[in-house]
């Protein structure tokens, strides 16, 4: 079974040679940003993960754009976040985009606070579901008649399509019981966080049963952080030098950024670093040190080239077919994993959906 393996463009604030330690030419930019966009396209990623969040960095949408011409094969995983456009803005500049593209077009939804509201989580996932479903028909070219709490219109789909002509794949991650319940009814790939082996087996376990109520079947994604060196004692040390200059409240503030800091998710993320060991290791090669300055996705796959390779091959014999991989500083962790595991992956771009 092919894979799909995708890095990620530092959109949002989150590049560092060590963790909690800003340098000017790692800021989020358009020219940093671009740089590592351009490399994980040339070294034969499938996809790259543009992030979204309004206090930090630049602009996905723009900045996908900004980048259609300037890669030849690697997909745009771009998230966008409900509530700040209205649905059929959403469809058009989606469908132009995917145009720009060429047809390299994939949506991450994030289910989040619009900046300068707070919406209970019930209602957050209930306008999420209502954007998705009314979203997805207009992209497919369907005109909708929506009656719902927070999307109520009738529309024809907009003149600008998708070069398919249908929808882009969507991802959506979430832990709560509201977000499994919308990306079971909703997202065509359900995206993790790094767990243990046996919570992620059991997460899967859920949310196959969760989409099959809904006579639907998802397909897995997989969130995490990579250090990989030639060496496995190689690796624990650049995971050591990463960590060795961070400031406690400042990796606290960093952790406080985001609007969804206090979300489930982010909270099992916690939970994994206090069950760790005196190294943050919480299992063999899954190291939770990362989380100390970051909120979300706080953990990483550590060791050399074979106990990388073996790990991510773990997650696809439990069913994940999409590794979305990241690690400091960006550009050279994408040149290390596409040096060392990449050619070991049998990966392959994705069709639509």
């Amino acid at each position: 079974m092919s894979v799909e393996v995708s890095w990620f463009s530092a959109l949002c604030d989150d590049d560092y040679e060590y963790l909690g330690v800003h340098q000017p030419e790692l800021k989020s930019s358009w020219q940093h940003c671009a740089e590592i966009t351009r490399s994980a396209d040339t070294k034969g990623y499938d996809s790259i993960l543009l992030p979204s969040g309004y206090q930090l960095g630049i602009d996905s949408v723009a900045f996908a754009a900004g980048m259609a011409t300037l890669t030849e094969q690697i997909r745009m995983l771009l998230a966008v976040r409900c509530g700040e456009l209205c649905v059929p803005q959403m469809a058009r500049q989606l469908a132009t985009l995917d145009q720009m593209l060429g047809g390299r077009l994939t949506v991450n939804i994030i289910s989040s606070d619009v900046p300068g509201e707070t919406l209970s989580s019930p209602a957050r996932y209930q306008r999420t579901r209502e954007v998705m479903a009314s979203l997805r028909m207009l992209l497919d070219g369907k005109p909708i008649s929506a009656r719902g709490e927070f999307v109520n219109l009738d529309v024809e789909p907009p003149n600008a399509r998708t070069v398919s002509g249908r929808s882009p794949l969507f991802y959506f991650g979430g832990l709560s019981e509201n977000a499994r319940d919308v990306a079971a009814e909703a997202a065509d790939v359900y995206l993790m966080w790094p767990d243990k082996l046996a919570t992620v087996a059991s997460l899967l376990t859920d949310m196959r049963v969760r989409a099959a109520n809904y006579s639907r079947a998802l397909r897995f994604g997989y969130r995490v952080h990579v250090i990989v060196r030639e060496k496995e004692g190689e690796a624990i040390d650049a995971s050591r030098r990463l960590l060795s200059r961070l400031d406690a409240d400042e990796g606290k503030k960093i952790r406080s950024q985001s609007l969804d800091s206090q979300s489930v998710g982010v909270r099992a993320q916690g939970q994994l670093r206090e069950e760790a060991d005196a190294d943050g290791f919480v299992e063999e090669n899954l190291w939770t040190g990362i989380g100390r300055a970051r909120s979300g996705c706080g953990a990483a796959v550590v060791g050399d080239p074979d106990q990388v390779l073996q790990k991510l091959l773990q997650y696809e014999a439990m069913g994940i077919d999409a590794f979305i991989l990241s690690g400091y500083p960006h550009l050279d962790e994408c040149d290390l994993f596409a040096r060392y595991v990449l050619p070991n992956l049998d990966h392959s771009r994705l069709e639509g959906s």
